[in-house]
């Protein structure tokens, strides 16, 4: 999967209704700027496996590079969906050696409280740089670029 063009979109979840089949879902997030409906799949990446469930904040990626409806509200087909934690903000970016995002936007400091695993929950015994990474974060530094230290990172091998 090309991570590069995923773009998250970031809301409660105020239902959840059966898709097309019984392997199949429709999400419809209350976001800042209204409701927003994702089909969610067997190719959906859900992380840790959470069971998605009414009142939880969570950041749904799709593909901007797909064809969308244009129907309102938007409809999108959610490539990851990972849950969210209070004030806590992600970035999905591509990281170099120096742990700086591609676009210069957050740079890491990792500490030994970060959990760091893989998208199937195994551990990496890596170097994190020149990966793209699913960071997991609260607050920043005013420097730039920005550095935060990290709750979680999710390293997506291609």
């Amino acid at each position: 999967m090309d991570y590069a063009n995923l773009v998250p979109i970031i809301g409660v979840i105020v239902n959840i209704t059966r898709g097309n089949d019984c392997c199949s879902q429709m999400l419809s997030l209350r976001t800042e700027n209204g409701i927003v409906n994702f089909a969610v799949d067997m190719d959906t990446l859900i992380i840790d496996s959470r069971q998605l469930r009414q009142g939880m904040r969570v950041a749904a990626f799709y593909d901007s590079n797909l064809p969308v409806p244009l129907i309102f509200p938007p409809q999108y087909r959610a490539q990851i969906v990972t849950v969210l934690g209070r004030n806590e903000q992600i970035m999905l970016n591509y990281f170099d050696d120096g742990l700086t995002a591609a676009d210069g936007s957050l740079q890491l400091n990792i500490a030994a409280g970060t959990v760091i695993k893989t998208v199937n929950g195994q551990n990496i015994t890596c170097n994190l740089g020149e990966h793209m990474l699913l960071v997991y974060y609260t607050v920043t530094t005013r420097s730039i670029p920005p550095q935060t230290t990290p709750r979680k990172i999710i390293v997506l091998c291609s």
